[in-house]
């Protein structure tokens, strides 16, 4: 029959039998090398092109190719290097008190830190510019911050009304869980009465960080009065929180938190006093 393509195939199936009596099926699949020359294959009018699994082998070598076989199994997952709960959960899943007092490693917070920084100065252009990208960064975590707090205090939790309670919370309750002690001080403006201080001698973001003679006004605790600052306004006690570095011969790395309360908190506390 000139013209047409001839092509016989054979479907093996080969049965073994095991010591339980299981049959075990492995289907081959192979086409005969007569009449399959490279003219056969393609013809002169079609738009088509067979598909060949080697490109590379010649029609007349037998491809390495391995047969399918209905056999195979896909890779075992437990054998990869991730790492898979047996529970299948995720970290969303987990209780949040089930790490109340887990403890970070201060080493990698400083690696992790250190690249929010490289990646916050690569795009700002100036010393106020970053400070500002730090803070905001903050706030974002400051805020859920604040809720984790309170929910972990329970039906102990109360809602500060006073000025002088919420900066407790924040130097204690906040400050504690952050970097696991207290801040070193909290006084008050004898100049302004919406202003406050918050005071530590040796800030944990400032431990590693080597800051050049051209940004030396550059202070990265402005990352953690982006915190305060979104836990205070969280709390109904909007201000503005900015970092200040005031060293000293026994504390060169001494910074002040300035808190700044809005003046419907002066009003509020004046009602409540």
């Amino acid at each position: 029959m000139p013209g047409k393509l001839v092509c016989r195939a054979a479907l093996v199936i080969s049965w073994s039998v095991t010591s339980t009596l299981v049959p075990k099926t492995s289907i081959h699949l192979y086409t005969s090398n007569s009449a399959m020359s490279q003219n056969q294959l393609q013809q002169p009018n079609s738009p088509f092109i067979p598909f060949s699994p080697n490109p590379l082998s010649s029609p007349s070598t037998p491809s390495t190719t391995a047969p399918l076989s209905v056999t195979q199994k896909p890779a075992n997952l437990a054998s990869s290097n991730l790492r898979y709960a047996s529970s299948r959960k995720s970290i969303y899943d987990r209780h949040l008190n089930r790490t109340q007092r887990s403890e970070l490693s201060k080493a990698s917070f400083a690696f992790l830190f250190g690249e929010m920084i490289q990646y916050a100065q690569k795009r700002v252009s100036g010393v106020q510019d970053l400070e500002k990208k730090l803070n905001i960064q903050g706030y974002a975590i400051g805020q859920r911050l604040l809720e984790l707090l309170l929910f972990r205090e329970g039906r102990s939790a109360k809602r500060e009304t006073r000025v002088l309670g919420i900066l407790q919370f924040v130097a204690q309750t906040l400050y504690r869980h952050l970097f696991g002690k207290p801040a070193d001080g909290l006084e008050k403006s004898r100049d302004n009465e919406d202003e406050y201080m918050l005071i530590d001698h040796d800030p944990a973001v400032s431990s590693y960080i080597s800051v050049p003679k051209e940004m030396s006004h550059l202070n990265c605790a402005a990352f953690v009065a982006g915190i305060i600052e979104a836990v205070l306004d969280g709390s109904l006690f909007p201000s503005r929180v900015t970092a200040h570095s005031v060293p000293t011969e026994q504390h060169p790395q001494k910074t002040v938190f300035l808190i700044k309360f809005e003046e419907t908190v002066l009003e509020r506390e004046a009602v409540l006093g």
